[in-house]
Formats: C-alpha cells, structure tokens, sequence
C-alpha cells in the first residue's frame, strides 16, 4: 500500500527573519509562505504557529548552515535551539538539510522569474522564503542531515 501523503514545513532560519516553505510528499515541490519575524524577544513564535495550525504538516524541516568546506556554520548552535523548540512546541519531527547555497539558488530562481516578465521587484522576503522551498525540496528529494526526532 502506498505511503499517504504528508504535508511538511520548512524553516531558513536567520537573525531578522525566518523563510517558511510548505511542500507535500507527492508532489515533491514546495511553495514560499510569509516570513516570520525575529525580534528581540526572539522568533514570532505565533507567527510560526499560525501556518502550522493552518497547513497541519507531518514534519518540520530546517536548514542547517554549514560552510563552503562542510564545518559547522557560525549559526548552526542557533538553529539546532530553533530546531528543538520547534519539536517541543508542536511535537512534530525535525530534520535537519543542509542549506549550503540556498539563497543563492533562491536568488538566482527569483532573478529568472523577473526577468521572465514577473514586475514586483524581489524582496528580502522573497529570498527568505524562496530559500526555504530550496531546503524543503531538498529533503523531499532525499537529502536528510541529521533527525531531532
């Protein structure tokens, strides 16, 4: 019997703001969502939580940073606490992707679609969330890094 369908969230997590993605096991793509914000306080945690209410996801996804060589990035530390909150708040598994370039792919993806004939001018935002569809899609595709849970 084939494996239901699941709906997964992903996460780019930054200092400013936090890209969200959401994708499904069929089809294997992933689709951009709002950013959430991050303050002072920390990620906008009811932010977070209203597209987990919304889109009720099997999995929680993260991109991991690593540097170009493969060490651990600088925020890493960050993310793996991101990570784990996101599995306590919402006892939801977790994965790990590794991120490496995927901003830069989000851009470049943004940039085709502009100069395609797309007139709104491209956004932080858009990156954010762009480059958490590159993550998500990666562990659709198969890239796993490390499983919280």
């Amino acid at each position: 019997m084939p494996e239901a369908v699941q709906t997964v969230l992903a996460f780019d997590f930054g200092l400013k703001r936090i890209g969200i993605a959401a994708g499904d096991t069929l089809t294997g793509r992933a689709s951009p969502r709002p950013v959430a914000r991050v303050g002072g306080g920390g990620p906008d945690w009811a932010a977070i939580e209203r597209e987990v209410l919304s889109l009720k996801p099997a999995r929680l996804v993260v991109g991991a940073p690593y540097n170009v060589d493969g060490t651990a990035g600088a925020l890493l530390p960050s993310v793996r606490r991101f990570a784990r909150e996101l599995a306590r708040r919402f006892a939801l598994p977790v994965s790990l992707v590794d991120e490496r370039f995927s901003s830069l792919e989000a851009s470049a993806a943004l940039k085709a679609r502009r100069s395609a004939g797309e007139r709104r001018r491209t956004r932080r935002t858009d990156i954010d969330s762009a480059a958490a569809a590159v993550i998500l899609e990666r562990w659709l595709s198969g890239e796993r890094t490390d499983e919280l849970t």
